[in-house]
């Protein structure tokens, strides 16, 4: 009997400090989950750390007015996911930029906003933005800390304004412990939204395509890759040149007219009829994953948009003259050169980018 009581007592007692070690474990995780779910600083100032090729060309993004820091990012990262910055509380950035398809908006020629309005150009992949020089079809905009503004406040888009999103911002009291790990304070301002935003998109780069891993001296490229990417540098470089692979110039390359959008590109920012139909040369990294194409999104594949080159440029007055040489109307290629460039536009596929946790909601 005595040897019983003693066997529920020894028990008793360990029941007592697997309970206690339970609890103790239980509010470890809640506290670390909750750590990283409010932001709490590791160090407000510590840099983020970006990962730039040697041969990538210089960063245009000002990092001494807008230092990039860890905390920064994860702001910027929960702002861009948060439906709260438009009108109804439904349209994120994320909503017109998703990641899996290099931050466009899959399978919509122009994109959807705030109660399905339609806009007029379909939504740019957002990639590299820390190295371009001006932003969007028309250049408007050529800072990427004001960059959001646009699309936060255009009708058609999230339809909303900045002190709207900062009242919202400010009756949660998560952001204003994540404002104060990202900028020393947690007054929340219009301003900082925008700085964090741009923080987490110059975090967005995309440099580990099978081309890349080939101008490193990593693999080598097929037969059919290399012929593309002769071809490649011999009829298309002259406009999307460099390893952005734009010369970030606008550019009349004879696309027809649309009443129905009524988009005359860089005409609308410069007034300019020399500029009517011109549209900023886009970047064709991770292109195998942004269709559809041009600015208005009419073209469905990267056949169709190598056919229109070579057999229905329309000769405007302004075309590019890149565009009519030698008494010819567009780029002349057969079908199987068509095939082994686009052969090499797959190289630029960067897969690690649209599945990167860094980058995911």
């Amino acid at each position: 009997m005595c040897t019983m009581i003693r066997v529920i007592r020894q028990f008793r007692g360990r029941k007592k400090v697997l309970l206690r070690i339970s609890l103790i474990l239980t509010l470890a995780v809640l506290t670390s989950c909750s750590d990283e779910f409010e932001g709490e600083p590791i160090n407000r100032n510590e840099s983020y750390p970006l990962e730039i090729p040697g041969y990538f060309p210089e960063m245009t993004f000002d990092l001494t007015g807008n230092p990039v820091t860890v905390n920064g990012v994860a702001l910027g990262k929960k702002l861009f996911y948060d439906g709260r910055l438009s009108g109804n509380n439904t349209i994120s950035c994320g909503f017109c930029h998703i990641q899996e398809y290099a931050f466009t908006h899959h399978g919509h020629t122009v994109s959807h906003g705030i109660n399905d309005r339609l806009g007029i150009r379909n939504a740019p992949p957002i990639q590299n933005m820390a190295f371009l020089k001006n932003y969007t079809w028309d250049g408007v905009s050529h800072n990427l800390d004001e960059r959001s503004l646009v699309p936060i406040t255009t009708d058609f888009e999230m339809d909303s304004n900045m002190p709207e999103v900062v009242n919202k911002l400010n009756a949660d009291a998560q952001y204003k412990t994540l404002f104060k790990a990202a900028f020393g304070d947690d007054q929340i301002t219009g301003q900082k939204v925008l700085q964090a935003l741009s923080q987490f998109m110059v975090t967005m780069i995309s440099a580990d395509s099978r081309y890349d891993r080939y101008k490193k001296g990593l693999i080598d490229f097929t037969a059919d890759e290399k012929q593309g990417m002769a071809l490649f540098n011999n009829k298309c470089a002259s406009c999307h040149s460099g390893e952005l692979f734009t010369d970030q110039t606008f550019r009349n390359t004879g696309m027809y007219y649309n009443p129905q959008l009524d988009d005359r590109g860089r005409y609308r920012v410069t007034l300019d009829w020399n500029d009517n139909m011109k549209f900023r040369v886009p970047s064709l990294r991770n292109v195998e994953y942004t269709a559809p194409y041009m600015h208005d999104g009419r073209l469905y594949t990267l056949d169709a948009v190598l056919n229109f080159y070579s057999d229905h440029v329309e000769n405007q007055p302004n075309l590019d003259p890149l565009l009519k040489q030698n008494g010819t109307i567009g780029i002349p290629m057969t079908s199987q050169e068509k095939q082994l460039i686009i052969a090499f536009l797959k190289t630029l596929s960067d897969q690690n980018f649209i599945s990167n946790p860094k980058f995911s909601e």
